[in-house]
């Protein structure tokens, strides 16, 4: 009896509470951030490089998590059934937030069970082919492909990966039929390329262009609307011939569904603080990565282009039969 009227007692407090009352005593204890990857890849250097800005202007430490397994899907559920409090977070990325709900039996809904936080930036992906393709431009490439689709081998880090998604939509704009070659993982795959055992791949940005500038691969244009601050001398499909071939691998933050609103757009601005940063927008440059503009960091404008990708990706993937356990 004593206990119930303490936990009564305790939920007319919190009643109480004025609107925006719960943000300003937010955070009272360190933050945890989820990558749902191992430790030392891309997402966990996203989620380091943004948790020591947050920490100065949260007060609080971000403690970054690594929740593996199931290509990033059980990280993701762990933060969707987690206490909506703000206390746990979700760093991911079109992967995991968008593609995981087309080629996975998710037990949670990427749309119902998050609530976004901030969209961060994107990393456009490249068509890159092995040395000696005999094309010198994207158009030549696109009428090389088509005339030698049946022998075509393109690599990709294993199936429903980015760049296995992206050279199903690259065929389907060229309308070829190519042979898909899977590796556990893009860095043997980008081994075969260089060494000519296949023939090209759509790949990251990031991870490529390092090959590129060397001359191992040859690389034609990259996925987005405008050109990269990373490779400003290397045109956009837009510019090569082949318009609207748009992919980019965008970062977001989420927090579990119900998660109030002030407590929200304490955490949005500071990741809109960190992005601000010029260390912070330093590094993240040196991955490859596009920092979103400022109107586009909201978490309303993170939900629509979540929203907006799953509405693109979910029909192409389900269309080439992409289903893992």
């Amino acid at each position: 009896m004593i206990r119930l009227l303490a936990l009564l007692v305790s939920f007319v407090s919190l009643s109480a509470f004025p609107p925006g009352a719960l943000a300003q005593s937010f955070p009272s204890r360190p933050i945890v951030m989820v990558v749902p990857f191992a430790a030392g890849g891309p997402v966990d250097v996203v989620a380091r490089i943004l948790g020591e800005p947050m920490r100065k202007s949260l007060g609080q430490a971000v403690v970054i998590e690594s929740t593996t397994g199931a290509g990033g899907s059980i990280g993701v559920g762990r933060v969707a059934r987690a206490a909506p409090d703000g206390y746990t977070l979700s760093i991911g990325h079109w992967s995991t937030h968008v593609v995981n709900g087309a080629v996975y039996q998710l037990p949670y809904d990427l749309l119902k069970d998050l609530e976004p936080v901030a969209m961060i930036g994107g990393n456009p992906m490249i068509v890159v082919t092995k040395p000696n393709v005999p094309a010198a431009n994207l158009k030549e490439l696109v009428a090389w492909v088509k005339a030698n689709q049946e022998k075509v081998n393109v690599g990709t880090a294993g199936a429903g990966s980015s760049t296995h998604i992206s050279g199903i939509y690259f065929q389907n704009e060229i309308g070829a039929k190519l042979q898909f070659i899977p590796y556990k993982g893009t860095g043997p795959a980008m081994q075969d390329l260089m060494g000519g055992q296949i023939d090209m791949m759509v790949d990251q940005l990031s991870n490529s262009l390092p090959q590129v500038r060397a001359n191992r691969i040859k690389g034609y244009a990259i996925t987005a609307k405008e050109r990269s601050a990373a490779a400003p001398d290397m045109p956009t499909v837009d510019e090569a011939g082949l318009p609207g071939l748009h992919i980019s691998i965008w970062y977001g933050i989420w927090a579990p569904k119900g998660t109030p609103k002030e407590i929200v757009a304490r955490l949005n601005a500071a990741v809109v603080d960190a992005l601000a940063d010029p260390a912070t927008r330093q590094r993240l440059g040196d991955l490859g990565m596009e920092i979103v503009p400022r109107d586009r960091q909201t978490p309303e404008a993170l939900g629509a282009h979540q929203k907006a990708e799953i509405e693109k990706w979910w029909p192409i993937i389900r269309a080439a039969n992409i289903k893992l356990n």
